[in-house]
């Protein structure tokens, strides 16, 4: 058995359906719709004219790959803040980036603007709770859940929201009280209680990923807890998902090799990554270096690298003490209560307001 298969093999031969939903502008595609001239230079590009986030189309293209591998079914959507009118504009970008996708919900901004609801353009929470929850009354029973969105709207905070909601630890009459604070479309807010009530208690998002397209700083997302896993770089998702079994060492060469051929990345920025997410205990050691290692051979990272480095071989020294396997080093989510939602509301006013 080859290294990539080894580190690749799945824990379970019966595994639930993974369900992965992802947030189009600025997590897959660079758009620009904060003002009503970015809003109409969107609408009206081509989807060639399109840029991808570097090395999305990799880790879609490899959760995809490696589900098939295992055996397991797997859903691939997307959420967009776009109008529905750029729909064959989107759609052509995905088939020109051979990416797979099982569907796409689009906000229809437009009507917004007609109806002289400007407040309404930015406001994304209650469009993607719905979203999300329509979502996962309609899949598969007992799906597992991967969330991938950005830092520059809500995604942490909506996401969050949706999966105590899932979870079950987070009562609709509380709900209904921070979709008012945050300004929830109120002609929304009925139909997300009713949604909350019929999914909630079924549980199943595993991890929910931020790029951080603004570089936030990590520790801002601590108030959020484990389970949103903040990274700089689709290198760093790559790896994360590795350790956790969603895809194998070969997916993460091909986002490795795609940033350096395509973005501009080096073998030390991406040595830097790799040494960023074990500083940040978002990747166990071993794990980092099991992975590193295909990468070492194929130039896409130095071959030196962390391990020269006292902290890691004080580290490795440890490691090597018990059986090397793939592991994620960020514990599991505790899920007896949802989180201290004020302070994080708190938070994102006083961001707002120094802004």
């Amino acid at each position: 058995m080859n290294m990539a298969s080894w580190l690749g093999r799945s824990r379970s031969t019966a595994l639930p359906p993974l369900l992965c939903r992802w947030d189009l502008d600025k997590t897959y595609l660079r758009s620009e719709f904060a003002t009503l001239r970015q809003l109409w230079r969107t609408a009206r590009e081509r989807g060639e004219d399109k840029v991808e986030v570097p090395g999305v189309p990799e880790i879609l293209k490899g959760l995809h790959a490696a589900a098939d591998r295992r055996g397991r079914t797997i859903g691939l959507y997307f959420i967009s803040a776009s109008p529905p009118q750029i729909g064959k504009a989107i759609r052509d970008k995905l088939a020109l980036d051979g990416v797979p996708y099982d569907g796409i919900v689009f906000k229809d901004q437009l009507d917004h603007l007609r109806r002289g609801r400007i407040r309404l353009l930015r406001e994304h929470v209650g469009f993607k709770l719905v979203a999300l929850l329509r979502g996962r009354l309609a899949a598969a029973s007992g799906s597992r859940e991967l969330l991938f969105g950005d830092d520059w709207e809500s995604d942490p905070l909506i996401y969050s929201l949706y999966a105590d909601i899932l979870d079950g630890t987070l009562a609709v009459d509380r709900l209904a009280a921070l979709m008012a604070r945050v300004g929830v479309d109120p002609e929304l807010r009925p139909e997300i209680e009713r949604l909350a009530g019929d999914a909630g208690g079924t549980g199943g998002v595993e991890r929910i990923f931020i790029n951080l397209e603004r570089r936030t700083p990590p520790a801002v997302f601590r108030l959020y807890g484990t389970r949103v896993v903040p990274t700089f770089n689709y290198f760093q998702t790559a790896l994360v998902l590795a350790a956790e079994s969603y895809v194998d060492a070969d997916d993460v060469g091909r986002v490795a090799r795609s940033l350096v051929e395509r973005s501009g990345y080096t073998p030390r920025r991406l040595e830097n990554s790799l040494a960023d997410l074990v500083r940040r205990r978002l990747l166990a050691v071993d794990s980092a270096e099991l992975l590193g290692a295909p990468l070492r051979d194929a130039g896409l990272l130095p071959p030196s690298g962390i391990a020269s480095r006292r902290w890691f071989q004080r580290m490795r020294a440890a490691v090597q003490q018990r059986r090397r396997r793939l592991v994620s080093a960020i514990p599991r989510v505790a899920r007896a209560t949802p989180l201290d939602y004020e302070a994080i509301l708190d938070r994102l006013a006083a961001a707002r307001a120094s802004a």
